[in-house]
């Protein structure tokens, strides 16, 4: 079964992320994040969704623009944003996640905050990663 048949039939999926592009959010090996299906209406900026990528690899980041007819997507700890993801490529939206065992919604107001927060100093962080990268070449 695969992600999108087990979210149709369960509603929602908890899973481990693997990588570091959601970092410091997912931590790799220790966190695990919550999707729930996707509703028929538009994603906003903000959601972190479950998207399938036109090679058929399902990633997790975080929408940071809404365009008339598709999304821009970027992951937390990621340099470079994804064009063109349709919500047809988009399985679920995360609902919450699971940190030290201890279960977190998406609603609650450090959440909120954290994504406030890492959303508006998004191009601040992209353009240190960037310098940084540079000089270690």
């Amino acid at each position: 079964m695969n992600y999108e048949e087990y979210i149709e039939k369960n509603g929602s999926l908890t899973y481990t992320n693997v990588g570091s592009s959601m970092l410091p959010l997912l931590r790799e090996g220790k966190d695990m994040f919550i999707v729930s299906k996707k509703t028929n209406g538009r994603c906003k900026v903000g959601d972190v969704v479950l998207f399938r990528r036109p090679s058929s690899q399902c990633v997790l980041h975080r929408i940071v623009e809404v365009r008339a007819n598709d999304y821009v997507i970027l992951g937390d700890n990621c340099q470079n944003k994804e064009y063109g993801i349709t919500d047809k490529d988009i399985l679920g939206i995360m609902t919450g996640y699971i940190r030290n065992g201890k279960e977190h919604s998406t609603s609650e107001m450090g959440y909120r905050l954290y994504s406030f927060l890492w959303m508006k100093t998004a191009p601040l962080r992209i353009a240190l990663k960037k310098l940084k990268n540079r000089q270690s070449a």
